[in-house]
């Protein structure tokens, strides 16, 4: 089975957004800050964004507290071609840890990952389509580490559950992994080293003891 090329469908659709007039709305789930920025940089040609900083999974709330400042930062420091406006989700964490009961031992990327995603897409699209946006996306598929496909397909799924569309992306895509660190190098962002849960922190943390 051939992969689809989210990179194109994604060229698709700017190229039939109407030029002139207000910009179309999105309502962007972040990540981080590193991996917000050159999406940021990218599609505010496009969009009037609204980045919103929902995590539950990321561990301890000092890390959180962290990640989401750096955000805030970077749309405040950055220049962009819409306004982008930053709003902070509820931090949850105990809605990842039960969305994760029973996948405590799967492997960075499997189906603890997704589920992960999912919880985190399903409260974006259901803001999205409650407040009117035009369209949703998630930063995540710029990094290498995130299954871009997955992501997607969640993405879609959730769409047509609660009527708002979603923008595809691979973010990685020309070039958008590294443009983010060069990016994240010019706004002194801080990059973290494990993708943000207990699980993953537990794996960094033994690869620094071996």
């Amino acid at each position: 089975m051939n992969r689809v090329n989210r990179q194109k469908e994604l060229d698709r659709i700017l190229a039939s957004l109407p030029e002139g007039g207000e910009a179309p709305t999105l309502f962007l789930h972040a990540c981080c800050a590193p991996c917000s920025s050159y999406v940021l940089e990218y599609l505010s040609q496009y969009f009037a964004i609204t980045l919103f900083y929902y995590n539950p999974n990321i561990s301890p709330a000092s890390e959180y507290a962290h990640r989401a400042e750096e955000a805030r930062r970077l749309v405040r420091e950055m220049t962009l071609s819409h306004p982008v406006v930053v709003e902070e989700g509820a931090y949850e964490p105990e809605k990842f840890l039960a969305a994760s009961r029973g996948l405590e031992r799967e492997p960075e990327g499997g189906a603890r990952c997704f589920a992960c995603y999912e919880l985190r897409l399903r409260e974006t699209a259901r803001l999205a389509a409650a407040r009117g946006f035009d369209w949703f996306c998630t930063t995540l598929s710029i990094s290498p580490l995130k299954n871009a496909e997955k992501l997607n397909e969640i993405g879609e799924r959730v769409a047509a559950e609660y009527g708002v569309r979603w923008l595809p992306s691979d973010f990685k895509k020309r070039e958008g992994f590294k443009r983010s660190i060069v990016l994240s190098q010019k706004y002194h962002l801080y990059r973290q080293d494990y993708c943000g849960c207990v699980f993953s922190k537990a794996q960094r943390d033994a690869e620094r003891a071996e």
